[in-house]
């Protein structure tokens, strides 16, 4: 073994160790350790592959392929990445609309979520300039959570101290949903009961902005047609959740 793969295993593993202390602690960065975790496992392939490569043709074949589908991999979630970075950075929030879906996000026993609070404000600030569109408020109720986002996100309307005295507000509660595909299609369906045809209509989602782009993805899939209004998250957040994202759009696209 040379000097400098004895760096680089020494590096991977320091790697390897932070990735495990960051899904440890609950910063909501669990996913920038598990990265950590599968780069550091790929840089040790990449390390034996280059072993094997230099004493067997197989290993040289084989040590091919992987560095193919690794670069595949790689640039298929930059695309990935620059598409949901764009729905991200796109505010449609001055567009006229005919209704307005909030996605819900985790709420810690009664209160919400950074994720969630930032969407609880992005949507008041939606329908302070829309006043009276009917919002549907969508999230069930998930471990640790002692009442339901949709729960968490009327209360967080009415009392919101950049309500207007006087603004209405016609809020429609759906407190069955455990995932995004539910949130529309439950919303849709409390949507049509409220009378709005769905098949016309033009609806607003209020979602974080890294997830914009996979929240259009599924709504499409139901047949509606939406604009996207998002959530900015605290920065120290950004990079985790934008990063975890692009696996998650490879999943809905997927299996979902």
């Amino acid at each position: 073994m040379t000097k400098g793969e004895k760096i680089q295993i020494a590096l991977l593993l320091s790697l390897a160790l932070l990735g495990f202390g960051i899904t440890l602690v609950p910063l909501g960065i669990r996913f920038s350790g598990m990265l950590f975790m599968g780069v550091s496992f790929l840089w040790g392939m990449g390390l034996f592959l280059g072993r094997w490569a230099r004493r067997s043709r197989r290993g040289r074949i084989c040590r091919r392929v992987f560095l193919t589908g690794l670069a595949a991999g790689t640039a298929l979630l930059i695309g990935i990445e620059c598409a949901v970075l764009f729905y991200g950075e796109k505010d449609n929030s001055a567009l006229p609309v005919d209704a307005v879906i909030v996605l819900g996000a985790g709420v810690n026993g009664e209160r919400p979520s950074l994720v969630l609070q930032s969407r609880i404000d992005a949507a008041m600030d939606y329908l302070n300039r829309h006043p009276g569109i009917p919002a549907v408020l969508s999230g069930g109720q998930g471990p640790g959570e002692d009442i339901t986002e949709a729960e968490a996100m009327l209360r967080g309307l009415e009392l919101h101290p950049k309500r207007p005295a006087g603004l209405p507000l016609v809020l429609l509660k759906e407190e069955a949903s455990t995932n995004t595909a539910e949130n529309f299609a439950f919303s849709k369906a409390l949507l049509e009961a409220y009378g709005l045809d769905t098949g016309t209509a033009v609806i607003a989602v209020v979602s974080s902005d890294f997830h914009c782009f996979r929240a259009r993805m599924i709504a499409r899939r139901l047949g509606l047609e939406t604009v996207s209004v998002p959530a900015e998250l605290p920065w120290w957040l950004t990079g985790n959740y934008y990063l975890r994202e692009a696996f998650a759009v490879v999943k809905t696209a997927l299996f979902d």
